[in-house]
């Protein structure tokens, strides 16, 4: 379980494809302190495991149905990713409850850009835009967001300077791929509903 406050972002070292695995490499700071092998990560908001560990670099391995479903597919070397470790149980809770479990895919369509204002415009598929309301939680690439607003087939978001200069999104382009979660306590109440 993960709050969605991005601790640091790490570089991308090393990027190993085999047959229905990638592992990746990333070199981070911060976020080492502490950490052991089998930890949990979310790494662009997709909850990984610790495989190894050294001072500067920690290594993880994504499985077939992450690659398929999240945007680790599409890193390169030296690309930016947020990261946060997993949630103690007596930490503050900045964010809201994010799980690190991708529920889909969303495109960057449009990129308002003013002084100390950004706002993302970002296309989803239907089943996840039905559990998007104004104002609601979204988790995009591992950071915790509220939701602007709802159009038919997207939802946008706003991003201060903070925001901005602490994670992945600052570097966000139109086009580029998100991995988006919706709000698990969104999920739990829609989800019987639309069966």
């Amino acid at each position: 379980m993960f709050t969605g406050i991005v601790e640091e972002q790490g570089v991308v070292e090393k990027i190993i494809k085999k047959k229905n695995l990638l592992t990746l490499i990333l070199l981070a700071k911060k976020i080492l302190k502490g950490i052991k092998t089998g930890d949990s990560i979310a790494v662009e908001g997709v909850c990984l495991t610790v495989t190894s560990k050294n001072q500067n670099h920690l290594t993880f391995d994504v499985m077939q149905e992450t690659i398929q479903k999240t945007t680790l597919k599409d890193l390169k070397l030296k690309a930016l990713v947020n990261l946060e470790r997993a949630l103690k149980k007596d930490d503050r809770l900045g964010g809201h409850f994010v799980t690190g479990h991708v529920d889909g895919i969303g495109i960057i369509k449009k990129k308002i850009t003013r002084m100390n204002y950004v706002e993302l415009y970002i296309a989803v598929a239907k089943d996840l835009k039905c559990l998007l309301v104004p104002k609601g939680s979204v988790c995009v690439d591992g950071v915790s967001l509220t939701v602007g607003k709802v159009g038919r087939d997207y939802f946008s978001i706003y991003l201060i300077p903070y925001t901005l200069k602490v994670t992945s999104l600052g570097s966000k382009k139109v086009s580029a791929k998100v991995n988006i979660e919706t709000d698990i306590l969104a999920k739990y109440v829609l989800t019987p509903r639309l069966k």
